[in-house]
């Protein structure tokens, strides 16, 4: 890959990695009827993002940043675990059911965009 390419796909990543943050908070304000504004979900998103930047600088994700193992495995498991400590730190609610949902969900959308760009990418390559 190009060092051009290379970097497109790096920022894309982290992009996608921050969309599906968003969207899990958003989705969970929305389901919770707290609403879904921009405050509130930055406010909700926060230590989610945090975790995900963590898992990146921890998987040096730029190196592969589409790769659903170990990039995408290092960044769910530190987007989930880091934001439930900075919401336990900070008085916000980390019940099980919460880690459960919040685990399942974000563990969907950032592995899963991994998987399906991994497909498209090997069959265009193909």
């Amino acid at each position: 890959m190009t060092t051009d390419r290379h970097t497109r796909a790096t920022w894309l990543a982290l992009a996608g990695d921050v969309a599906c943050v968003l969207a899990f908070t958003a989705l969970g304000r929305r389901n919770h009827a707290e609403g879904v504004t921009l405050a509130g979900v930055a406010q909700t998103a926060w230590p989610f993002l945090v975790g995900t930047l963590v898992g990146w600088m921890l998987s040096r994700a730029w190196r592969r940043p589409i790769a659903v193992a170990p990039t995408g495995i290092t960044v769910w498991i530190c987007t989930v675990a880091v934001g439930m400590l900075l919401r336990k730190a900070t008085g916000a609610g980390i019940a099980w059911s919460f880690i459960l949902v919040a685990s399942l969900v974000t563990g969907v959308l950032i592995l899963g965009w991994r998987t399906v760009g991994h497909v498209v990418s090997r069959k265009g390559g193909a």
